[in-house]
Parts: C-alpha cells; sequence; structure tokens
C-alpha cells in the first residue's frame, strides 16, 4: 500500500503520475529522450540498462517493466533480460553492451565509482562518447525513479504478463504518449 493516498490504482510510477501530472510532463521527456529518440544503441539496449540498474536497485516495478519493454524489442528476447540480471559478464549481448552494463552498474553504485579504466574498457569495446553519456545518464535516471517508485512504497504487479502488455504501447507509442494521457480531462463513465 503507497505512503500516501493517490487516490488511483495504477501500479508503480503510473500512479504517481496520475497523482501528479505537472511532474509526469518532464519525467516521461526525460525517459522518451533517453530511451526512444534516435540513438546508436537500440531502444531494448537502452531499455536493458535501464531494467538492470533497476533490477540492481531491487526495484520490482522498474526492473520487470523496462525488461518487458527491452524483451519485446531485442532479439533473444527476455533469455537475454534474464541474462544480464543473473550475470552481465556471461549473458548473451555483445562486448560493448557488457562493457556498458558495467559502466551502468559503477554508476549505480555511485558517481564517483566510475573510474577512466571504466570508461576506457568500454570505448575500447566499441562504445561512443554520446553511447556512455546516455548509458550514465540512463543509469542515473533510473536510481531517480527506482527511489521514486519504491520511495512512495508504489505497488507492483507479479508477473510478466501484466508488464508485457503495457510494454506493447510503450513500444508502440513511446513515453510522451502518456503525458497526452495524463493531460486529457478523464472520461465520464
Amino acid at each position: 500500500m503507497p505512503h500516501i493516498d493517490l487516490a488511483n490504482d495504477a501500479p508503480g510510477i503510473r500512479g504517481l503520475m496520475q497523482f501528479r501530472p505537472e511532474t509526469a510532463k518532464p519525467l516521461n521527456e526525460l525517459v522518451e529522450v533517453l530511451l526512444r529518440d534516435d540513438n546508436t544503441l537500440s531502444r531494448g539496449e537502452r531499455e536493458l540498462i535501464a531494467s538492470y540498474v533497476s533490477k540492481l536497485n531491487d526495484c520490482d516495478y522498474c526492473s520487470t517493466s523496462h525488461g518487458a519493454y527491452a524483451a519485446l524489442q531485442l532479439e533473444g528476447g527476455w533469455t537475454v533480460v534474464d541474462g544480464v540480471w543473473a550475470d552481465p559478464s556471461g549473458a548473451p549481448v555483445g562486448d560493448k553492451m557488457r562493457g556498458l552494463l558495467a559502466l551502468a552498474a559503477k554508476v549505480q553504485q555511485g558517481g564517483q565509482r566510475v573510474l577512466e579504466s571504466d570508461v576506457a574498457v568500454a570505448r575500447a569495446a566499441g562504445a561512443t562518447d554520446t553511447e556512455i553519456h546516455d548509458t550514465v545518464l540512463i543509469a542515473a535516471a533510473f536510481c531517480m525513479y527506482n527511489r521514486y517508485v519504491d520511495g512512495l512504497a508504489t505497488v507492483a504487479p507479479t508477473g510478466r504478463a501484466s508488464y508485457e502488455e503495457r510494454g506493447q504501447a510503450i513500444v508502440e507509442h513511446g513515453y510522451r504518449a502518456l503525458n497526452a494521457r495524463l493531460a486529457a480531462p478523464p472520461t465520464p463513465t
């Protein structure tokens, strides 16, 4: 049960965004840019980074939701996500992604944990400066999102099926579409 009365029963960050749509807009804009705008990393790879950091933070809602969004967009689906969650060094991803995931894990521990040698490993595996930048920002942002979701004790559905249905909407329409729905007046029942 959430720590505050959200006046809705939407799970995870969705309930928080319905509670405060004015804060939802910039949060959704940030995640849209980080996870969906044009980038040399695929949308699935960026969702995988978000899911992995969320898993490290023990945020069930964010790790499973973004795991579903990654699985829907990556060849190998949940096998890749589960592999990264279990052990990124042995997961079925390329060396560049392995280096970026290691970098994201350092950010999750604290920004000052990131060393030049961590960046050099990612760069040697083919990561560009933009990919390194975006990985660090995705990891930092998801530490914030995870603490927001768990800090207010939002509800997290169990099982992957409910996240996969929502994932289809994210894959097709993105996070900006959420802002339009939040801004729309409620439909009468």
